[in-house]
């Protein structure tokens, strides 16, 4: 998995007055969690818009006034109204030790249902997994070539390597669905293949003498 820098600094007080101050300075108050106590530390927004104005997932290197812990996001608050981030939660990770991210899905391939009327329907955008941080890849690429009308791909059918997948196994990551306007073209055609009725002609009347 690819990485990237945050560089930070030391907090010299906790609390929402510090808080405030550091947001209309256009920094970001965090906070690192790992085995030892927190670290309270603050960066400027532009710090954060490489990872959060955009799909991709990405292990952190925190600079904290030089000393650097790899970490994933954890947490992010935003303001209920204003393009502000209110405060991040780092976890700090280790190589001997697995973690637990989501990770994007990409879907590779055209599949044969689509080419039959249907639409690709990515039902799950991001796969919760668990494994070390050598291992962790960039997104889950799936295969969607093969799929037809009605199929689909679940989380079981997944499978990669020193990586264990957390969701459930039945949850449906991709499907090609039936669209509105193919159903309406087979239903359609089923008509004009139908056979024409053959209700019996009703006898003429006698005429009565």
């Amino acid at each position: 998995m690819k990485s990237l820098v945050i560089k930070g600094n030391l907090r010299e007080a906790v609390g929402k007055k510090d808080a405030k101050k550091l947001r209309y300075e256009g920094n970001v108050p965090c906070v690192l969690y790992g085995e030892n106590e927190p670290i309270h530390f603050y960066a400027p927004f532009n710090e954060f818009r490489k990872i959060v104005y955009t799909p991709n997932v990405y292990l952190l290197e925190i600079d904290i006034e030089g000393k650097v812990y790899q970490a994933i996001m954890q947490d992010i608050q935003w303001h209920p109204i204003d393009e502000q981030i209110l405060h991040v939660d780092f976890l700090q990770i280790r190589d001997d030790k697995p973690v637990k991210i989501e990770v994007p899905v990409v879907t590779q391939g055209m599949a044969i249902g689509i080419k039959a009327g249907g639409k690709l329907k990515v039902n799950m955008r991001r796969l919760r997994v668990k494994a070390f941080s050598k291992d962790l890849p960039d997104n889950i690429e799936i295969d969607v070539t093969e799929l037809a009308v009605g199929q689909s791909v679940k989380v079981g059918d997944l499978a990669v390597n020193n990586l264990e997948f957390l969701d459930n196994p039945s949850n449906v990551v991709v499907s090609v669905i039936v669209t509105r306007a193919a159903k309406a073209a087979a239903d359609a055609e089923e008509d004009d293949e139908a056979p024409e009725g053959t209700e019996e002609e009703a006898p003429a009347a006698e005429s009565e003498e």
